[in-house]
């Protein structure tokens, strides 16, 4: 009864082990381009503050009074939106990591799981 209950369970098996390992390249690539958008918004966020400086530096050496405090404001509201979006790509490719490890994981044990009953079924009954 416990073979055929095994041999039930294979097929489920094998649609897991399909899913998961269709899954796996997927999740790899997603967490390959979050890290790479990560990158680009610190660099975006390391212009916008060089900028912000250079802005500043330029307003005080000015002989005629120009009012840059606006343009300042919006880049530093940009910043904060950077860094917020930042945020929110780091915490996602946190996400993907721990999927990542949890479908690598799963993938181990079931594998593991039809090598083991995959050496029950080819096992005859022993005659003594």
């Amino acid at each position: 009864m416990a073979a055929v209950q095994q041999e039930a369970a294979l097929p489920q098996d094998a649609v897991g082990q399909g899913l998961l390992e269709l899954l796996t390249p997927a999740v790899q690539q997603l967490d390959v381009h979050v890290h790479t958008v990560r990158e680009s918004q610190v660099e975006l966020r390391e212009h916008i503050d060089s900028l912000a400086t250079e802005l500043c530096r330029i307003n005080e050496h000015q002989k005629v009074a120009l009012d840059l405090d606006p343009y300042v404001k919006k880049l530093l509201n940009a910043r904060r939106r950077v860094v917020l979006v930042n945020n929110i790509l780091q915490n996602a490719q946190e996400r993907l990591r721990r999927l990542n490890h949890n479908v690598a994981k799963e993938t181990a044990r079931r594998k593991t799981m039809l090598e083991e009953s995959g050496g029950l079924f080819s096992r005859s009954p022993s005659k003594p």
